[in-house]
């Protein structure tokens, strides 16, 4: 019992002083972890194809802590339905072209991601519909949605065939479009100033599903030396947006994992995100 208790006293004095350092040593230790992590994902794990399938699996889990949320508290409250129609709109033309260009277990788990997704909107848009807070869910989806489908017809991976140059920009399209897909959950929570335990486990199994995906590229670009960056796609700009996409949605999702583990660190049910 001393030993766990010791342990935890040294995590949490290990958080404060993280908490005190300015903002630049923050990051510089955030990217620090981030490679220590990537080194110790590349030691232990010899098929990093397992990246992408451990990555759904999490995002799956993630949405059933949601689920559990809604059907125990009969409660929405904290939820971006905006978050969840950028998902399910991601997702859908992801299985589409997962089945026109694979068909394989990647296919299966985001058809079920999809339906619960879909499970979700209902349950918000009908069935909780009293206890969604509107008035804080304001970004707008258009927002998001214009500039990735833009950016998915100038920046796609390279294809001969028609049918399969539309599912190529499609599959763009999604690439973006997920990469910042939480951001209306993130500035709903930013309204609200504080977070319920299940919409913060969501959040939270996120960017850790996002983190292990922009392991998977960063990975195949250090393995074989860049040369992945440039292996398809107009202008060889594809994949090095693709990864960038990856990045940046680990990114948008850092801040927040920071403070989910500093709450939980603390002992704190409900999470407190700053101004």
């Amino acid at each position: 019992m001393g030993s766990k208790r010791d342990s935890s006293s040294t995590m949490k004095s290990v958080f404060e002083w993280i908490w005190k350092q300015p903002r630049t040593m923050k990051i510089l230790l955030a990217v620090m972890a981030s490679v220590l992590s990537f080194t110790v994902l590349k030691l232990l794990v010899k098929d990093i194809s397992h990246f992408f399938i451990a990555s759904e699996i999490i995002h799956s889990a993630g949405i059933v802590a949601l689920i559990y949320k809604l059907t125990t508290k009969k409660t929405c409250s904290g939820l971006s339905l905006k978050t969840q129609e950028i998902t399910a709109i991601f997702l859908a033309v992801r299985v589409v072209c997962s089945f026109m260009l694979e068909g394989d277990i990647h296919t299966f788990l985001d058809f079920a991601t999809l339906v619960f997704t879909a499970w979700l909107m209902f349950m918000i848009r009908f069935k909780l519909k009293s206890t969604y807070i509107k008035e804080l869910d304001n970004f707008p989806i258009y927002y998001l949605v214009v500039p990735c489908a833009i950016l998915a017809l100038l920046i796609h991976p390279h294809a001969s065939y028609l049918s399969t140059h539309i599912s190529q920009i499609l599959w763009a399209f999604c690439v973006y479009l997920e990469a910042v897909s939480v951001m209306p959950q993130l500035r709903m929570m930013q309204n609200a100033k504080m977070i319920e335990p299940f919409t913060a486990h969501y959040v939270f199994a996120l960017g850790v599903a996002r983190f292990l995906a922009c392991a998977n590229w960063i990975i195949q670009v250090y393995e074989t030396r860049g040369r992945y960056l440039f292996l398809l796609g107009y202008g060889y700009l594809w994949f090095p947006m693709a990864l960038l996409s990856e990045i940046v949605q680990t990114f948008i999702l850092l801040d927040f994992c920071y403070y989910y583990i500093k709450s939980f660190m603390q002992g704190q049910l409900v999470m407190r995100m700053p101004v």
